[in-house]
């Protein structure tokens, strides 16, 4: 369930009951902040394109909508993981420039070219395979080269990259491609004094180098994420690519976010308090009894559970927000709710329940719960579910 415009009632607005109802559980997610955090990384990252990153469904806050948020802040560039994620952006009539680069032999490169979407080649066989598709669509595929400048994941080794330039070269000669960027992606830019990270970029300095050695010329070569952008300004080279920091989370260390601007939380993850009741002292609570009430108290039950992304591992952690007080989840997170002790404060059935949001009125950060998981916020935002309504404001 999408909904989309403003929003005229509250979700567990506290004992209102003359507002229209609204689901039990939902994500609000707030447009202008993506917006903003666009336009506040473009600042950072001046001189440089910005790409805004909308895999896993825009970090689980709807790619769509997420993709004419950041493009109203800015953004010059949209990316996706894989050509699904692709294809539903240009489905919704959005015409942006536009990468994805994660696909396996056999993937639909022809329908991604007819669609203007720019794709990555790792391997001369990937390049070729797409040059094949180009042809058939009848249009030279916009292609970017990954470099392996040494995270070891996809790309190609420094060994490899001349071979793979000289291929491009050839088929760009040939009018069957474009080759128009150059790319890799950075291990520990969350650690921008990491050995690693100055390895890297030399190596992508070395690999641009070869390819303009050869005869290429790209006009976008990229490898900083958010952190990089963040941290490392000389990692923003002709594009960055924003992630993580367009929802809203900052992903460097706490100590090293002075000069970051400040990026305001895109989601608000909440639901209406089912019921309320009291339980007397030594209470066994949820699955396994693995904690029992120190007093006669009153339990709260949320409508959230692990099938929603609240994840398992924050039992007898999770922080929670109701009416101007916090709470943590009390036992076991269950798939479809768990309990909070709120003793003998004033909640009631209809009551808020905010996870996490931007802080507004208090509510736990959605790295509080990255904590509480053992976890990070990534994984955090990407894991709620489908069956949690999105609800843009």
């Amino acid at each position: 369930m999408n909904q989309s415009g403003p929003i005229t009632s509250t979700l567990g607005q506290r004992r209102d009951t003359a507002t229209a109802p609204v689901p039990q559980r939902a994500a609000l997610i707030d447009t202008s902040a993506i917006t903003a955090n666009v336009r506040a990384l473009r600042g950072v990252a001046s001189g440089a394109k910005l790409l805004a990153v909308l895999k896993a469904d825009g970090y689980g806050h709807g790619i769509v909508q997420t993709a004419r948020a950041a493009l109203d802040g800015g953004a010059d560039y949209l990316g996706t993981a894989v050509l699904e994620e692709a294809f539903a952006v240009r489905e919704a009539g959005i015409t942006a420039p536009l990468f994805s680069w994660l696909a396996a032999p056999g993937s639909p490169y022809a329908e991604a070219i007819g669609l203007d979407i720019d794709l990555a080649a790792y391997s001369v066989g990937q390049l070729e395979e797409i040059a094949a598709a180009g042809e058939e669509a009848g249009k030279a595929p916009r292609i970017h080269l990954k470099i392996d400048t040494g995270m070891w994941r996809g790309g190609s080794t420094l060994e490899d990259w001349p071979g793979l330039c000289a291929a491009a070269l050839e088929l760009e000669r040939a009018g069957k491609i474009r080759a128009v960027g150059i790319w890799s992606h950075l291990a520990c830019a969350d650690e921008p004094e990491h050995p690693s990270v100055a390895a890297q970029l030399e190596v992508f300095t070395e690999a641009i180098g070869i390819a303009r050695g050869l005869g290429l010329d790209p006009e976008l070569c990229h490898i900083a994420n958010s952190a990089a952008t963040l941290a490392i300004p000389a990692a923003h080279f002709d594009m960055v690519r924003t992630g993580i920091a367009v929802y809203g989370v900052n992903p460097l260390p706490q100590e090293l976010r002075g000069a970051s601007p400040a990026l305001r939380p895109a989601m608000t993850l909440c639901a209406a308090i089912v019921q309320t009741k009291r339980a007397p002292a030594g209470a066994g609570i949820s699955y396994g009894h693995t904690e029992l009430t120190e007093t006669e108290t009153t339990l709260a039950v949320v409508p959230l559970g692990y099938a929603d992304g609240v994840f398992r591992s924050a039992s007898s952690l999770g922080p929670v927000h109701v009416a101007g007080s916090r709470y943590r989840v009390l036992g076991r997170v269950c798939m479809d709710q768990f309990v909070i002790d709120v003793a003998d404060d004033d909640v009631v059935p209809g009551d808020r329940a905010v996870l996490f949001g931007p802080g507004d009125g208090g509510e736990p950060h959605v790295e509080a719960w990255a904590e509480a998981s053992g976890t990070i916020p990534y994984e955090v935002l990407t894991r709620v579910g489908s069956r949690v309504p999105r609800i843009y404001l």
